[in-house]
């Protein structure tokens, strides 16, 4: 336990600060700095305490892992969670500014890039990717949904937003639409969604909150029983029965934690 212990604090001591991250990192083209996140630094120390536990006793080790998976996935959501809002708010930001010009009669290019300009991450590539096709004379719809589909992997979920508001984009240039009210449209649906959205998680605050503080009651009966002077921490760290009894608890707990997180998500997904 002291190894797990000693190879967690080297971690934490290890792991470099926001400001180093920044210094040390050369900028990319669109200006912005990458480096480690915070789920990244997240998961090198639980990998490290999972690592010590290991040599430590193997039954210690299973339930570090449990615990550093389960914890490992919630802070990965939570960040794509973040990300999504941020993204979704410099989509509804873009929008208004694309909608505004587009009234006062700019062509698709003008407005494209200005909402570009309003914008960052995704809607921000996407925006200028249209700006880019209208330029060449295609259609704008065809460069947002090239914009949104590109870079990795969409974990924010910001790119079936935008594919929807490329399908009106689309349904006004077929059908001689004005653009600028089925982009209104569009840009009343989306911040309707995210107030639905926010409005359902601060309804399941309570239920979360509830399901982690039922995840973190056995823990809070071991240190009663440790301070009672039953020694339930050198049971369970001992192997044996109690190496069992240790990674049977803490399975349950973490599937307790993480069917919780399911059944809130599945509201507001």
């Amino acid at each position: 336990m002291t190894a797990a212990l000693l190879v967690a604090a080297l971690a934490v001591l290890c792991a470099p600060t926001s400001v180093a991250r920044r210094r040390l990192t050369p900028p990319t083209s669109g200006g912005r700095r990458p480096g480690i996140t915070r789920p990244g630094v997240g998961v090198a120390a639980v990998v490290a305490v999972v690592a010590g536990a290991v040599l430590t006793a193997p039954t210690v080790g299973i339930a570090a892992a449990t615990v550093g998976g389960t914890v490992a996935h919630r802070m990965r959501r939570a960040h794509q969670d973040r990300r999504r809002d941020r993204e979704v708010r410099a989509l509804l930001a873009g929008l208004d500014v694309a909608v505004a010009d587009l009234r006062v009669g700019a062509h698709p290019e003008s407005a494209c890039l200005a909402a570009a300009a309003e914008s960052t991450g995704r809607p921000a590539e996407a925006f200028r990717s249209a700006a880019a096709t209208a330029r060449l004379g295609g259609s704008a719809a065809a460069g947002l949904l090239t914009g949104a589909q590109r870079g990795d992997n969409d974990a924010s979920g910001v790119a079936s937003d935008l594919g929807r508001i490329a399908v009106a984009w689309r349904i006004a240039e077929r059908h001689g639409i004005p653009l600028a009210e089925l982009l209104d449209a569009a840009r009343a649906d989306l911040l309707g969604r995210r107030r639905f959205r926010s409005r359902v998680e601060s309804g399941l605050a309570g239920a979360r909150s509830t399901a982690a503080v039922l995840a973190c009651l056995p823990v809070l009966g071991i240190a009663l029983g440790q301070m009672m002077g039953a020694d339930p921490v050198g049971v369970l760290l001992s192997g044996g029965i109690g190496g069992v009894l240790l990674v049977v608890g803490t399975a349950l707990a973490c599937s307790g934690l993480a069917w919780a997180d399911r059944m809130t998500r599945a509201v507001t997904a």
